[in-house]
């Protein structure tokens, strides 16, 4: 089989199975292992899949810039957020990190509970601001032009000196063997920054993230407090991932 015929094979796999194991597609097609990384390698800097250990997965919808990220799945965020809204305790002061679903909580935080809003998204930042009455404080830094969100030294330098509550979480993807994921390093750096600050941190995963899986690992299930899904998703990754941190509760 010819490269160009092993590469449709492969992103056939994909689009088929959701994921592909180099090892399995090597034995399938005769050719060596280093054959179907090098074509996987290759498709990844192509950008039609993303590279993981040991094999591939599709590219999150979600790794999209922010700006192509507001018309999908909506309905589902809204869903998630509403689910994040109810769990706000009065008086806390909780973390928004940046992101669609995090915009569409904050345009449904409580008001006269006296909660405190921290965030690195001027959008988010804004949107508490004209929604609620809650206090707003900003983490500044360099602004990401793919995720519209405050990162680098001036912000870790601001993290450090935070403490909160809650960290509602945002990430491109969820995945029982990858746990939390985003498709920025920046990104990923300063999400586990801000968790390690914060008492708890619950993940906000619309439809579109659970089962997906980004190049820059942020954090294992295990280290989590909750994943907040969409009720009305029936994703089998759901009970995996749930238990996966009901286990860590448990010990």
């Amino acid at each position: 089989m010819l490269a160009a015929q092993r590469k449709d094979h492969l992103l056939d796999l994909l689009a088929r199975d959701g994921r592909v194991v180099a090892k399995t597609v090597a034995d399938e097609v005769g050719v060596s292992e280093d054959a179907i990384r090098r074509d996987l390698r290759e498709l990844a800097e192509e950008g039609k899949l993303q590279r993981v250990y040991g094999g591939a997965l599709p590219i999150p919808a979600a790794d999209r810039p922010v700006r192509e990220r507001h018309d999908l799945a909506t309905e589902s965020k809204e869903r998630v957020a509403r689910r994040a809204a109810a769990s706000i305790r009065p008086g806390s002061t909780i973390v928004l990190d940046a992101g669609t679903t995090t915009l569409a909580l904050a345009r449904l935080l409580p008001a006269g509970t006296g909660i405190t809003v921290i965030t690195p998204s001027p959008a988010v930042a804004l949107a508490t601001a004209e929604h609620s009455d809650a206090r707003v404080l900003m983490i500044g830094g360099e602004l990401t032009r793919h995720s519209m969100v405050a990162g680098g030294g001036l912000a870790m330098e601001a993290i450090q000196h935070l403490a909160a509550d809650v960290f509602f979480l945002g990430v491109t993807g969820v995945d029982p063997a990858h746990g939390l994921t985003t498709g920025e390093l920046d990104d990923a750096v300063t999400k586990r920054a801000i968790a390690a600050r914060c008492a708890e941190t619950v993940v906000l995963a619309s439809e579109e993230k659970i089962g997906a899986a980004s190049r820059y690992p942020v954090l294992p299930l295990e280290a989590i407090t909750a994943v907040l899904t969409d009720p009305l998703d029936e994703n089998p990754l759901i009970t995996q991932i749930a238990a996966l941190i009901s286990g860590n509760r448990a010990g």
